[in-house]
């Protein structure tokens, strides 16, 4: 019915990029499409992983299960979604940049059942959800990147009451070592 292709950029590095992204019990912290986002099973992320999703549609909130289907650490995750009529694969793969990292979120969505209805008219609608979520994880992720580089800075910066030499040479030495 439709797929959807939307590509982000970050600063943040891959690996923390990847463990946010991959975690699906973190959608609703960056889709606003996304009411209620639930780790059903216990464990590191990894295939057969479940996320109990509210999917806000029609001004409702509508369930969704989503389930890890593929994993590559660092690479990869896709995930299947079903419920209230619609049918989701969700293929996000990333890549480690000079500057961070870049994403490429590949939606397909079907509708099932009575929803498949309104297929020649979803279109524009989904297309509005993906750049929602899209605009969203691009948030999500400049806001860790930027906490991420607030702390080493804040770290490395020198104290206004360390007056020492010593006290300098000693700091510069454990961030040294």
């Amino acid at each position: 019915m439709a797929i959807l292709r939307e590509r982000i950029d970050t600063t943040l590095p891959l690996e923390p990029t990847f463990a946010f992204v991959a975690d699906f019990a973190n959608a609703e912290a960056w889709d606003p499409g996304v009411a209620s986002s639930t780790r059903v099973d216990p464990g590191a992320v990894r295939v057969g992983s479940r996320y109990e999703l509210g999917i806000r549609m029609a001004g409702r909130i509508s369930p969704m299960e989503y389930v890890v289907t593929q994993f590559e650490p660092g690479k990869r995750v896709v995930l299947r979604g079903r419920g209230s009529g619609v049918e989701a694969t969700d293929d996000i793969s990333f890549q480690a940049t000079p500057t961070g990292t870049s994403i490429s979120y590949i939606a397909d969505i079907q509708l099932r059942g009575l929803m498949r209805l309104l297929t020649p008219f979803a279109r524009g609608a989904f297309e509005r959800i993906a750049a929602n979520a899209r605009d969203g994880m691009q948030r999500a992720l400049d806001e860790r990147a930027a906490a991420a580089t607030e702390v080493p800075a804040a770290a490395a910066a020198p104290s206004s009451s360390s007056t020492s030499s010593s006290s300098s040479s000693s700091t510069a030495s454990s961030l040294a070592g």
